[in-house]
């Protein structure tokens, strides 16, 4: 099975991609899609759907695995944030692949053992689980935490419906 996550953001979406053989799990890739700060909403909602589509048809994921929508004080960032997150739900349904959400408690809980830990656990963690050579960015071990909790809850135990 091959997973995509992706931590959705406006400004730096990470995205990781995940082979799953058996218990084994490793890396095909991370990074972030970026958009620079003076980008206009609009271009940076067009330019995650077309960065999700391209690293869906690059790895040919089985599935993608997304964050659940959060909760804030700032309407506005929230708002944002939702928009940017329907790009990548959009990019992924237009190809055909379910899509999985997941609460941060949850994925944090499932990499980390402690569902409020730090950024630099899930760096460390991600880190470790998958062998990498370096810490990933926060945003790319973001999106490689979600493919691993995919990974974790993909069992008959534990099946989920896709949003």
């Amino acid at each position: 099975m091959t997973i995509l996550g992706i931590d959705t953001s406006l400004r730096s979406s990470g995205y990781g991609v995940l082979s799953v053989e058996g218990s084994r799990m490793r890396s095909l890739g991370h990074g972030t899609i970026k958009n620079a700060p003076k980008v206009p909403l609009s271009e940076c909602i067009k330019h995650i759907y077309t960065s999700v589509e391209e690293l869906i048809a690059r790895h040919s994921p089985d599935v993608l695995s997304i964050e659940g929508v959060i909760y804030g004080k700032n309407a506005g960032t929230m708002l944002i944030l939702g928009e940017a997150r329907g790009a990548v739900i959009a990019a992924a349904a237009k190809a055909g692949k379910p899509i999985y959400e997941y609460e941060p408690r949850r994925v944090k809980m499932a990499v980390c053992g402690n569902g409020m830990a730090e950024k630099m656990q899930i760096q460390r963690m991600v880190r470790t689980l998958l062998a990498l050579e370096e810490l990933p960015q926060n945003d790319a071990a973001d999106a490689l935490a979600l493919a691993i909790t995919h990974a974790h809850s993909n069992s008959i135990l534990n099946a989920r419906e896709p949003i």
